[in-house]
């Protein structure tokens, strides 16, 4: 019995002290990535200068043409992540300061993520190679409900989101392969094939307070930030569209634009623009945003 004891430690040790390597390993690798998406992109950045920097998910990510306010002289990029919440956005515009940024602008996407203030776990996940390495990234997670598994368990990070941030991708960071992800300053535009061209949102509903919409708020006027929080469109075919009066009467200083494009032809899908929509409603924030100020 002892013997067994004894053989059940050493592989008890033998697991930890790989498990260990691993996530060292792993981690190392990661904090040279500077190519593949938007988060390494900032984490692995320093000081930079922008006019505007545009926060949110799919909705910023698809909606936002970097290039057109380029036109008009502003140093863009569009950081916005498809599938992010606001949990993703308020973190990384908190590392970007931390990195010493210098923004005059920030555009943040709010309206359907105001009606939650839960992390997206795959977009999340790309943030837990820096957990030990950054306090900013830390604080941010340590009121989740998995944070000490996470954040004490060697390599456990890596094991449950191995889709976002296990080998296959850590190889691909090793080997320098870049995404798109980092075209067009950030923005990402879609074609004109069709998706779901209907929505029903009638059930949603903006929390009172978000929380990471206030911080992101907050962060902005620290920081002598000019903060737009924008509602970007939606197509034709929408139930509840009475949740962007919901939102505006909750968030009264959030600019309401559902309604500057709404003709389906300007759609990929009922939430997306295609990337004739896209342009036309960023034409429509730049000349009411910035030309005025001109």
């Amino acid at each position: 019995m002892k013997k067994f004891l004894l053989f059940i430690l050493k592989i008890s040790i033998v697991l930890v002290v790989v498990a260990i390597a691993l996530d060292f390993g792993f981690t190392t690798i990661y904090k040279q990535s500077k190519n593949r998406g938007k988060i390494d992109y900032v984490f692995n950045s320093n000081a930079r200068k922008y006019d505007v920097v545009i926060l949110g998910s799919s909705r910023a990510n698809n909606h936002f043409v970097s290039d057109l306010f380029e036109k008009q002289g502003l140093k863009t990029f569009n950081y916005g992540m498809s599938g992010g919440h606001l949990f993703e956005a308020d973190l990384l515009l908190k590392l970007m300061i931390e990195r010493k940024y210098q923004i005059k602008n920030v555009i943040l996407e709010a309206d359907l993520n105001l009606s939650n203030d839960q992390q997206s776990e795959g977009v999340s996940a790309k943030y837990l190679p820096y957990l030990h390495s950054s306090e900013t990234v830390r604080k941010h997670f340590e009121n989740e409900q998995d944070f000490n598994e996470l954040y004490y368990i060697p390599f456990y990070r890596y094991l449950k989101f191995e889709t976002k941030i296990g080998f296959r991708d850590m190889f691909k960071v090793a080997t320098n392969e870049k995404t798109s992800v980092l075209n067009n300053k950030g923005y990402y535009s879609l074609g004109k094939t069709k998706g779901n061209m209907k929505n029903n949102i009638v059930n949603l509903n903006p929390l009172p307070h978000n929380k990471y919409y206030e911080e992101i708020k907050a962060l902005c006027r620290a920081n002598n930030i000019h903060f737009i929080a924008i509602m970007t469109p939606m197509c034709e075919n929408v139930t509840g569209m009475n949740y962007f009066d919901k939102v505006h009467k909750a968030y009264p200083e959030i600019h309401n634009y559902e309604n500057a494009v709404v003709e389906n032809k300007y759609f990929s899908s009922c939430g997306h623009m295609n990337d004739e929509g896209a342009r036309l409603f960023t034409n429509v924030i730049i000349h009411d945003f910035f030309k005025s100020k001109k």
